[in-house]
């Protein structure tokens, strides 16, 4: 009775745990065949774009995002190459993941909780941003990490580096309520992405790791101070 009694639950565990992997297995194509769409359709919004727009509205039900989708070619180069310097220097050179860098970020990340300090370091790369911003949320847990990187190499087994790059800027958020490049620039200098000076691209990619933040805060020392490295740095990088 014992005997019968243990393979009645070993069969109940084990379908139970047949049914989490069948889920697991179809949500993954299901994310799958979402990317080789997002190849060939531009996005009419995305993940990140949905949840702030739903933070925002508790306060304003009427609100709407400043969105506007442009072409890769309606992108001033010098935006291209100032994101690509700030955000993932390697972007054209990698596979989708920079371990070396997500270990030292977890080092510093590491010894700044030790010493009580809040600010923390990213290691995610333009590809991984992309994968959280178009598919996911802005919330931190293993979990979804672990989700984030198995989307970063979907996406580079099918997307261009052009294309990834494309997506990025026209998704990324740059300040409360502004998403994408063409967005960004009326926001901030009131002209067109493709108008885009220098200076305008590299202070709009300094504003990337914090731009709710910087959205307010647009002469800061920081700021300055990293727009005239991005300035120096952004003619050092490959861009597809």
């Amino acid at each position: 009775m014992a005997t019968r009694k243990g393979r009645s639950w070993f069969r109940i565990v084990t379908g139970v745990l047949m049914a989490l992997v069948c889920a697991v297995l179809l949500y993954q194509f299901w994310l799958f065949s979402q990317v080789v769409w997002y190849n060939y359709r531009d996005p009419g919004s995305s993940a990140v774009m949905r949840e702030e727009l739903s933070r925002l509205r508790e306060d304003n039900p009427a609100l709407e995002l400043k969105y506007e989708w442009v072409p890769y070619d309606k992108i001033n180069r010098t935006l291209k190459r100032a994101v690509v310097a700030s955000e993932d220097s390697k972007f054209t050179e990698h596979d989708g993941v920079e371990w070396d860098a997500i270990r030292k970020a977890w080092e510093y990340n590491q010894k700044q909780q030790e010493a009580g300090r809040s600010k923390m370091r990213g290691g995610s790369t333009i590809t991984q941003q992309l994968a959280k911003n178009l598919f996911l949320s802005s919330s931190r847990s293993y979990l979804r990490k672990g989700q984030e990187l198995v989307l970063t190499y979907m996406i580079e087994h099918v997307m261009s580096k052009e294309r990834i790059l494309e997506l990025y800027l026209n998704v990324a958020e740059w300040g409360v309520g502004v998403f994408g490049a063409e967005a960004a620039a009326r926001h901030y200098f009131n002209t067109s992405a493709a108008s885009l000076g220098a200076s305008q691209s590299a202070r709009l990619a300094a504003m990337l790791p914090n731009p709710r933040f910087y959205d307010s805060h647009r002469n800061s020392r920081y700021l300055n101070s990293r727009v005239g490295v991005l300035t120096r740095r952004m003619q050092m990088v490959d861009i597809p």
